[in-house]
């Protein structure tokens, strides 16, 4: 157990009500009592008396104030101490909004996809050439002849054969 407060020893936080500071107790004190672990008898005497002072030291009112005020006291204290010290863990170069230059890495990325893209395009192109296509083609709606054909796929698909169809409609015309 390596906690550096009795907070952190019990597994609560500082608002804790009694009740819950008593629970964790409890099951802590089940895993680390000398008579129901695995742990060697010395250590584990010495973790269950390292628990007994922490619930002990925080269970009183009175003592748990004195121990809260004093974990302030640390706290502000650790806190001047390092405010005044630079704090090396973030640069100037490296906080978020500012602009980097690209690594070797980066830049072999994307000259590999730029080169990926190509390929595609080339072959994609030489292909549809080897085949003889056309390179601009234009939309099946905009061509006049299938606008023209359309009226005949009609009727072959209505069953009535386009010639016997215009031969009819001009002996209706040729009667009125």
């Amino acid at each position: 157990m390596s906690a550096s407060t009795h907070y952190e020893r019990l597994g609560v936080g500082r608002g804790v009500d009694a009740e819950t500071l008593r629970r964790a107790f409890r099951r802590l004190s089940k895993s680390v009592h000398p008579d129901t672990t695995t742990l060697p008898a010395a250590e584990a005497a010495r973790q269950f008396q390292l628990l007994r002072e922490a619930y002990d030291q925080l269970a009183d009112p009175a003592l748990r104030r004195l121990y809260d005020a004093q974990l302030i006291q640390k706290d502000q204290l650790w806190q001047q101490q390092h405010a005044a010290l630079p704090s090396p863990g973030v640069s100037s170069s490296t906080a978020i909004g500012e602009r980097r230059p690209l690594s070797g890495g980066e830049w072999l990325s994307l000259l590999m996809l730029l080169g990926a893209l190509l390929l595609c395009l080339s072959l994609g192109v030489g292909m549809a050439w080897s085949r003889g296509m056309e390179l601009q083609v234009q939309p099946s709606w905009l061509m006049a002849e299938q606008t023209q054909e359309e009226p005949l796929i009609r009727d072959v698909f209505d069953g009535v054969d386009a010639s016997s169809r215009n031969s009819s409609q001009s002996t209706l015309a040729a009667g009125a």
